[in-house]
């Protein structure tokens, strides 16, 4: 181990060790964030040196020695002292940059990877804003250059050798899609360049162009990885190897054999096979003693049938599995806390301290959400607050019917409904919810979810709107064409031109001699070219049959009549609809209005 470790020491007698930076792997699906993990693990397995590289649980440990063979003359072991690299890469994990470890982001450092021909898409969109708001320092791996018009691939060079060995064309067509990215970047409120060209890692992002399928630049993606963890996190690792280990859960899980386990990412300390163990849940923290301590076999016996082992003791930075009593109600992102030598009351209050800190706010009514992990949650809860949208009840975990109970007792319509972001929903939950009516909108992307929730609210409305529209009496004023009577009474039938707004069949037809509205009749149906008709539009001329009149006594040739609107309807037509109106419309309702308050001021107010 090197010298500088010393560097590091703690007060009192405890020497700090430098653990393994935990490297989060983003991007949008489709990118290849699975395909680099691949690569950087499968490179050593294909070289023969299986046991170069340890499958941790939900996390992969390159070891520094590793990062050296595979980044070849670009990384020089004796310029560093941190261990190595964990990649977090639990399948699944959509939003593992929100898992939490004290306060912040679980990952120290992230990878975004964004295809290079696709540029930013939504979930890229989504880890930019994670990564801004937990200021966790990232590389962009600008991936995909293999799928460039005339590319030339170089399996597993470093990316200027084989940007060197290119075509003029290739080369101009990827610095093309490569200044996009940066642009991109730069809209998000991000300085980026090419990572050989970035002097300050703090406030610049470095680009780095990759291909996971032919691993060109997988070696400088690890270069910068390695360099920006020993210059900017070397501190942030100095930890007490043998304390009391932190850590947060990744996933629960039923294990065989051992009932309910934790996965667990271990960020600090040790734990060990006869610890108990502090560790947040849906209700009061869990305080239970650890049953076994699972790792998976080494790459080269996980073909046996017991893939995981037992061990003693597990050191930070490292992905285990927790079997122990009473884990069922685990949440993921929650914190796990070794007690050791501290007193129990203490570590539940850190606990429980940690999960008051991540913040959502519930109110009276609003809608139920779901999520994953507990740093989801916090981040769905950011975009409805955003968004304006309340939020009655926010949880980790599945769609259960007791959330579709929660929805159903809503007051208002709109938030009869259930926001499930990378979560399933239980069979008797979606049962439930069908024959309650209860909305359950579900999705992996944070603004799709929100979008779509809008979208239905939006349709909701404009058909409420639409119904409401259908049952109100419309504003219509209309005259009565000379040599246009077909009949004088019973009904009368006369021809008619409507001049502002809509008159529809069953309206009633008053007169407005002075100011006072004279009722005459009603319209008992509207014929245009022959063709019943709901309504008439201003402009058009149809023939109206008239309940009531006869032409030439109540009402005569070239009169101006108007539909009646009761006053109930003309105020919710003032005060609610006037968007929903058309502009004629609106002008025939303020005429209407006028002449009623002319009479009396606060008529339809």
């Amino acid at each position: 181990m090197s010298e500088t470790h010393t560097d590091a020491e703690t007060d009192g007698d405890a020497v700090a060790t430098l653990r393994t930076p935990i490297v989060a792997v983003l991007g949008h699906v489709d990118h290849g964030k699975t395909t680099l993990l691949d690569r950087i693990r499968g490179s050593t397995v294909t070289e023969g040196e299986a046991g170069a590289i340890t499958q941790h649980i939900g996390a992969t440990a390159v070891p520094l020695e590793t990062v050296s063979e595979l980044a070849g003359s670009l990384v020089d072991p004796t310029d560093f002292d941190l261990p190595g690299l964990l990649f977090i890469d639990t399948p699944g994990h959509h939003s593992f940059s929100t898992l939490r470890s004290r306060g912040g982001a679980l990952a120290d450092i992230a990878v975004l990877v964004v295809d290079v021909n696709d540029g930013f898409q939504p979930q890229t969109i989504e880890a930019i804003d994670i990564l801004q708001r937990t200021e966790t320092p990232f590389v962009v791996a600008a991936n995909k250059i293999d799928t460039v018009p005339g590319w030339n691939p170089q399996d597993d060079a470093p990316i200027q050798e084989s940007y060197d060995d290119q075509s003029d064309r290739a080369r101009e067509t990827l610095d093309e899609r490569l200044y996009e990215l940066i642009g991109e970047l730069s809209e998000h409120d991000f300085s980026a360049d090419m990572y050989w060209r970035v002097q300050d890692f703090a406030n610049n992002v470095g680009v780095v162009p990759t291909s996971a399928e032919t691993g060109e630049g997988v070696p400088d993606v690890l270069t910068v990885l390695m360099g920006l963890s020993q210059r900017y996190l070397k501190d942030a690792m100095a930890i007490d190897a043998e304390g009391p280990g932190a850590g947060t859960v990744l996933e629960v899980k039923e294990q065989k054999g051992f009932g309910t386990a934790i996965d667990v990412v271990l960020y600090d300390g040790t734990v060990r096979a006869d610890d108990t163990v502090v560790v947040g849940a849906t209700g009061e923290p869990i305080v239970t003693d650890v049953r076994a301590l699972l790792q998976p076999r080494p790459l080269a016996e996980i073909r046996t049938e017991k893939r995981f082992e037992q061990v003693d003791a597990v050191s930070a930075a490292a992905g285990l599995k927790i079997a122990a009593p009473d884990l069922d109600d685990a949440m993921a992102g929650a914190p796990v806390r070794v007690v050791r030598d501290r007193s129990r009351e203490e570590v539940v209050q850190e606990v429980q301290e940690e999960l008051a800190a991540i913040g959502v706010t519930t109110e009276e009514e609003g809608v139920v959400v779901k999520a994953d992990t507990l740093g989801s949650l916090e981040a769905v809860a950011n975009a409805l607050d955003e968004a304006e949208i309340p939020i009655v009840r926010a949880e980790v975990g599945d769609v259960a019917p007791r959330d579709v109970t929660v929805a159903s007792t809503a007051d208002e319509e709109r938030h009869e409904t259930v926001l499930a972001f990378s979560v399933d929903v239980l069979d008797n939950a979606e049962q439930q919810a069908d024959e309650g009516d209860i909305r359950i909108f579900e999705s992996d992307v944070i603004y799709r979810l929100i979008e779509e929730y809008e979208e239905f609210i939006a349709e909701r409305e404009r058909s409420q709107q639409d119904t409401i529209l259908e049952n109100i009496s419309r504003p219509a004023r209309f005259r009565l064409l000379p040599d246009h009577t077909f009949r004088q009474n019973d009904p009368a039938v006369v021809g008619v031109e409507v001049m502002t707004g809509t008159l529809k069949r069953n309206a009633t037809v008053v007169d407005f001699e002075g100011n006072e509205p004279e009722r005459r009749g009603q319209v008992k149906g509207i014929q245009e070219q022959g063709e019943d008709v709901e309504q008439a539009r201003a402009g058009e001329r149809v023939s109206v049959a008239i309940d009531g009149p006869t032409v030439g006594r109540q009402i005569e040739e070239g009169d101006e009549l108007w539909s009646e609107i009761p006053e109930k309807h003309a105020k919710v037509l003032e005060q609610e609809l006037t968007d929903d109106i058309p502009a004629d419309e609106l002008e025939a309702l303020h005429i209407y209005l006028d002449k009623q308050r002319q009479r009396d001021p606060f008529w339809g107010k």
